[in-house]
């Protein structure tokens, strides 16, 4: 017999039994329509949200987390499918980095060469066609400098030099792939004269034509180094191109035996000029000399290239030499004198090796044989030693490499 209370327990059981049943019906499978019929499977879901998502694709490079990256041109930001909107770049310290948008809003890089061993943060914000927004952010660091290396060069871009003037480079590390660098380099002339290099030693590299430059052309340089090996570890940074003028054709002829100069401009002569040259017991360099340096006045200390008193001073000490231009590293001048006898210029060689010119103290008297070389002077013109009766200067004392011949210059060549 069935109570009202067993009755009353059974219906419950039941009813939570099918309560059961509907919520596991609820929770069932991915064909299950909601109310009005509307699909709401997972897949729906995931549809939908993504037709919320921007279809613009930026790129950021360097990539995210790189280490030596170039200071040119590896820094930019494109997008693909949509137009950049805001890009931030600052330093690791948060100083701002310049950059330029493109004009279609499709690209974005500095204005600037990066610095070396720096940490860089790129933030990027793009929207597509249907304004919805991407974004995109990376970090990297430059290469430092005991990674990379740099070449100064001489001359300057834009300069006006002489004819005997070499491109001559100078690195700061020992190249090791001479080749490769090399190939980064090209040195061209608007003459087209062929132009070959010459490896000194491991950090200087001179480039020039079989014979003087061509009067009155110009004369490019191009660096294309950035990524370069040069060294194993050691990478070019520098990206550059820069040009100079060639004058006139000026060559100066110094004989120490007739003790004169002869100033040649386009093949003829325009000036002699008496001179004094090295001592006996001083002999002058002889050979092509290519001007270097030009010093209205300037100090000549003898203790600086080796000429010293028992004390150990230099034998001389001028502190105000006048109209001074460099033809050696080792100190080879010529240079006016006003301290000598006038006599003694086209007379007698007197110098402790440089090349003597009549002046007067203050480098002030525009008519003196000083001044009126010096004004007349730009650095890369020549000047060619004779009958000194000593040794051929080296030619990497200076931008000296004239006393190579073409053979021997071309046989310098890593290409």
């Amino acid at each position: 017999m069935i109570t009202d209370s067993k009755r009353r327990r059974g219906l419950m059981t039941a009813s939570a039994l099918l309560g059961g049943v509907l919520v596991l019906t609820g929770c069932s499978g991915g064909d299950a329509k909601a109310e009005g019929g509307k699909d709401t499977s997972q897949a729906k879901v995931d549809e939908a949200a993504a037709k919320k998502t921007s279809v613009a694709q930026i790129t950021i490079t360097p990539k995210d987390g790189s280490n030596n990256a170039s200071i040119n041109n590896s820094a930019a930001v494109t997008v693909a499918k949509g137009t950049l909107t805001n890009v931030t770049m600052t330093t690791g310290d948060g100083k701002d980095v310049q950059g330029q948008l493109s004009a279609d809003r499709t690209s974005w890089k500095p204005s600037a060469q990066l610095e070396r061993s720096t940490t860089y943060k790129v933030a990027a914000e793009a929207k597509d066609a249907d304004g919805r927004v991407a974004h995109e952010n990376a970090s990297f660091t430059t290469v430092s400098p005991d990674n990379s290396f740099i070449g100064s060069f001489t001359p300057e871009d834009g300069s006006t030099v002489g004819v005997g003037m070499p491109v001559s480079i100078n690195f700061d590390k020992a190249i090791t792939n001479k080749a490769a660098v090399q190939k980064g380099i090209t040195v061209t002339s608007s003459s087209g004269q062929e132009v070959a290099c010459h490896w000194f030693n491991a950090n200087r590299m001179d480039c020039r034509p079989q014979d003087y430059w061509t009067g009155n052309s110009t004369v490019t340089l191009k660096l294309a180094l950035d990524g370069v090996e040069g060294a194993s570890g050691v990478f070019g940074v520098q990206q550059k191109t820069v040009s100079f003028k060639i004058g006139r054709n000026q060559i100066s002829y110094v004989d120490a035996k007739t003790k004169q100069m002869k100033i040649t401009q386009d093949g003829k002569t325009v000036k002699t000029i008496p001179i004094s040259a090295g001592s006996p017991d001083n002999k002058t360099y002889e050979g092509i000399m290519v001007m270097s340096e030009k010093f209205k006045e300037t100090r000549m200390n003898g203790a600086t290239v080796g000429f010293t008193d028992d004390d150990g001073k230099g034998e001389y000490d001028i502190k105000d030499v006048p109209h001074a231009i460099r033809l050696t590293n080792s100190g080879t001048f010529v240079h006016g004198n006003y301290w000598g006898a006038k006599s003694i210029f086209g007379a007698v060689n007197t110098s402790h090796g440089c090349i003597g010119l009549s002046d007067t103290k203050g480098a002030g008297d525009p008519n003196t044989a000083g001044s009126w070389f010096y004004n007349n002077s730009i650095v890369g013109d020549v000047v060619v030693v004779q009958n000194t009766g000593d040794k051929t200067v080296s030619p990497d004392n200076g931008l000296n490499g004239w006393n190579l011949d073409w053979a021997q210059w071309k046989a310098g060549s890593a290409a």
